[in-house]
């Protein structure tokens, strides 16, 4: 499987929960420059709000 980890060069959020019973991590990358990660289900949660209400998609890039 590709490493889906987002990059500087490929800006996103990935987002892993292996099973029900082992925390979820996750990671973002904007284009803006920010970075976070989380671990943990309510951290990760939390990242993905942040996430999408700040950068991405918030900020009206489109990748092209």
């Amino acid at each position: 499987m590709a490493d889906l980890t987002p990059t500087p060069d490929r800006p996103g959020l990935h987002v892993s929960k292996p099973s029900p019973n082992a925390p979820a991590t996750g990671s973002a990358v904007c284009h803006c420059g920010a970075t976070a990660t989380a671990t943990g289900d309510n951290q990760v949660r939390a990242l993905v709000e942040g996430y999408t209400a700040n950068h991405g998609a918030a900020h009206g890039w489109t990748g092209r």
